[in-house]
């Protein structure tokens, strides 16, 4: 078994998820390892690489509000009201997913979505033509890396490629919000305060035109 060669080249990243690659890229907390969300043979490859339990659902990253909007049936009011508050940022907001994703990015009807700090990673998005998984680039159970030195040789040998951007800056991982039928719930702890949250929750909610 080989090992997954190393770009520091974006248009090259974009190119092998394009073509279903599984690639890891920096954002803005770890690396992550990523995949086209749309491509469902690719995302079940990156499931089985990270060793990640059935079940559990693989977050994404967008290049921008639209894009994430787009994974999306509806977009609620408060969940537009916190990406405009944080995005681009470590904040994921979980909403009730469009037709047509892969079962791991919509467990339960549901998908979960940010975008992200770290410009690489929005331009990655962009560059690839859609959204990307967002899980962290280690087999499940590891420590998160910081930067492509870091990552497992055990998952190196079962990827496509490393897109190395240099070293993250760690830290907490992102915040979780989840939006269903009753006040906006936290999932997830991390590097946005839940503090933060709830008061940008009881600003004025803003219209999709504004």
């Amino acid at each position: 078994m080989g090992t997954a060669a190393f770009t520091t080249d974006l248009a090259v990243a974009a190119a092998s998820l394009r073509n279903g690659g599984i690639v890891a890229y920096p954002t803005e907390t770890f690396y992550g390892l990523g995949a086209l969300a749309t491509n469902p043979s690719a995302v079940a490859r990156l499931g089985e690489a990270k060793l990640r339990p059935e079940g559990k659902p693989l977050p994404l990253v967008a290049a921008d509000e639209q894009m994430a909007f787009g994974l999306w049936a509806v977009v609620p009011p408060e969940a537009l009201l916190l990406a405009r508050t944080f995005w681009p940022g470590p904040l994921t907001l979980v909403a009730r997913a469009a037709p047509g994703l892969p079962g791991p990015v919509a467990l339960e009807g549901k998908v979960a979505v940010r975008v992200p700090g770290s410009e690489q990673a929005r331009e990655l998005c962009r560059l690839a033509e859609g959204p990307l998984v967002s899980t962290s680039a280690n087999p499940s159970g590891g420590p998160p890396p910081v930067d492509a030195g870091g990552l497992d040789p055990w998952l190196l040998a079962r990827i496509d490629l490393v897109l190395d951007g240099g070293r993250t800056r760690g830290g907490l991982p992102s915040t979780v919000v989840e939006f269903g039928a009753g006040a906006p719930r936290l999932l997830r702890a991390g590097a946005v305060p839940w503090e933060a949250v709830a008061g940008a929750l009881r600003s004025p909610l803003p219209s999709r035109g504004g």
